[in-house]
């Protein structure tokens, strides 16, 4: 096992039902005020992502957020930005292909940091493997209007690929929502990484819930 195996000393993440801020579709709203509402309706891993913001700013927003997780036991992971993660003490930090090398993430950050990698193929899945992440983000799954700069969907068949390919968990991310969640999960996804179907509802802690129940029924189908 990877570089990566040093998270495992903390006990295991639960990736299950993973939220991706996104400010743009918060509707005016606090992002920690969404955070709270969609940890206390399920929410077990939280990825702040801040493209707009400077860096003393996203460090506000970061330890805003981390100051409504403080006692839940949901980890807080910074999007790209190993710098703010660091400033704020986060749990870990979320990597583009484009981003910082896992590696330089590893030195730079505490023991058993956790450090996820997105994958828009096979072979960057197998490689984030290869170079010690502790999950794989397949990104996308769907076609989705919060980000743009992304390869092809990979559909339900390529993340089955993806799931054949690696052993680390894997973490579906690009227009999941309630409707589509069941055969994510049964596609071989460890856990959903949703945007806009918690951040833009009109009560995140519902969309949440109605969420959990989708993976529970999913997981609960597939033992």
């Amino acid at each position: 096992m990877g570089v990566g195996s040093a998270r495992a000393e903390m006990g295991a993440v639960d990736y299950s039902l993973y939220l991706v801020t996104d400010r743009a579709l918060a509707r005016g709203r606090a992002t920690a005020e969404i955070v709270r509402a969609a940890v206390a309706g399920g929410v077990t891993c939280v990825q702040l992502r801040e493209k707009e913001c400077g860096t003393r700013e996203f460090i506000e927003e970061a330890r805003a957020v981390q100051a409504g997780l403080r006692g839940t036991g949901v980890p807080l992971i910074v999007n790209d930005r190993v710098d703010v993660a660091l400033a704020v003490g986060a749990e870990g930090v979320h990597l583009g292909q484009r981003d910082m090398a896992i590696a330089d993430a590893r030195r730079l950050g505490p023991p058993g940091w956790i450090v996820g990698v997105s994958a828009e193929s096979v072979e960057d899945a197998v490689r984030a493997e290869r170079e010690g992440a502790d999950y794989v983000g397949a990104s996308p799954v769907f076609a989705t209007p919060t980000k743009t700069d992304h390869a092809a969907p990979l559909g339900l068949d390529g993340l089955r690929l993806l799931r054949a390919a690696v052993k680390l968990p894997l973490v579906a991310i690009g227009g999941i929502h309630a409707g589509n969640a069941r055969e994510t999960v049964r596609a071989g996804a460890d856990g959903l990484a949703v945007v806009s179907a918690i951040v833009a509802a009109d009560d995140p802690r519902a969309a949440a819930e109605i969420l959990r129940r989708e993976i529970a029924a999913a997981k609960g189908a597939a033992e």
